[in-house]
């Protein structure tokens, strides 16, 4: 092979389990660079960690910092074809400057403005909104406009056509969660231009989805085979409040409804399968009651969560913050968790934990007491 320059870049070393340095081994790692080979005795303490070592780190975005500069946004940057969408992605500092929250995650802040459209696409990336607080805007979803409000989980599968609206006088603001750093890696990424406008207009209180899918334990006799993300596009804030306080009532009662005592947690799933909401994502909402603090937790995958409401703190690896509505943390693959509020708290919690799950790599310690 001829090249002027290679990529690879090999360097003999004096470290006890490398070979012996010489004139013969240094011709060795050239011809290795020429022909585009790398000796695994090199790279192995690298590619082969005792455990996961992402290249992200924990961080926390404060929401009261986010929603003035996204409103400023609002001001000066317009919505429309190229842009798509006025989303400002959280950007891990521990990657690079690119926009991922983690190595598979994506999470940005997305503000509208009274009266304006998002335009319509499509794309293979998985995706939800939630919303910490506000409403007005809808999500119209492959023609079937979702109201958002405040608490509510709106998932939105992969190569659904989808646009936004806000149908009122005040602007609104929003957490997007996808699977784009993910689907970027593996090379699996379409993307595809709809209407400039949402198709439906109209502004309906329930949805067709809510209609046909948000009844629980019931399923229409029209719909029975499984189907690889939810059909049910509106999770409602009532519906996981309620979960939430009555896992804790049982709690009080002497009946085990709990991940441990004042930790109340909810899975969002998909209604033809029991699983995940969507084959890449899995979203969850835990509820601690005041004076609560979590089992120290560590788990293959990386984790953003948003706080819903109160006050607490978290620690990831080595580093701690107090959290209050709105924040949003990251947590590494294996950095250890542990969450406590003395007042109580509220957090919605997304993870690419189906991804490692479908490969069987995933793994999770919880630490002892």
């Amino acid at each position: 092979m001829t090249m002027t320059s290679s990529p690879v870049k090999i360097a003999a070393s004096e470290a006890p389990d490398q070979p012996d340095s010489s004139p013969e081994l240094e011709a060795l790692y050239r011809g290795f660079e020429a022909e585009l080979l790398v000796p695994l005795w090199t790279e192995i303490g690298d590619l082969m960690p005792a455990h996961p070592r992402s290249k992200a780190l924990p961080h926390l975005w404060r929401w009261a910092d986010l929603l003035p500069l996204a409103a400023e946004s609002g001001r000066l940057v317009p919505v429309g074809r190229g842009g798509e969408r006025r989303a400002i992605a959280l950007a891990n500092p521990g990657l690079g400057g690119r926009p991922f929250a983690t190595p598979t995650l994506w999470a940005a802040i997305q503000y509208l403005n009274p009266g304006e459209d998002a335009p319509v696409h499509r794309h293979t990336q998985n995706a939800f909104r939630f919303v910490v607080e506000g409403e007005g805007v809808w999500t119209v979803v492959n023609g079937d406009p979702v109201a958002m409000r405040r608490g509510d989980f709106l998932p939105q599968a992969g190569w659904a056509w989808h646009g936004h609206q806000n149908a009122t006088s005040e602007p609104m603001a929003w957490i997007d969660g996808l699977d784009i750093p993910f689907q970027y890696a593996v090379d699996a990424s379409f993307f595809e231009f709809g209407p400039d406008a949402v198709d439906n207009t109209e502004t309906p209180a329930r949805s067709r989805s809510e209609r046909l899918w948000g009844h629980p334990g019931l399923r229409p006799l029209t719909h029975l085979q499984p189907t690889p993300a939810t059909p049910l596009l509106a999770y409602r804030w009532e519906h996981t409040d309620r979960a939430l306080d009555d896992q804790l009532a049982l709690e009080k009662e002497g009946v085990t409804a709990t991940l441990g005592p004042g930790h109340a947690a909810v899975r969002f799933t998909n209604p033809t399968t029991g699983g995940d909401v969507m084959p890449t994502l899995r979203t969850e909402f835990h509820r601690l009651a005041p004076g609560t603090e979590t089992a120290t937790v560590s788990e293959v995958g990386s984790t953003v969560v948003q706080v819903f409401d109160g006050m607490g703190s978290v620690t990831v690896g080595e580093h701690s913050w107090s959290v209050e509505r709105g924040d949003l943390f990251v947590v590494p693959s294996w950095q250890p968790l542990t969450v406590r509020s003395e007042g109580g708290l509220d957090l919605f919690r997304f993870s690419d934990t189906p991804v490692f799950e479908a490969l069987n790599l995933n793994r999770r310690q919880e630490a002892t007491r």
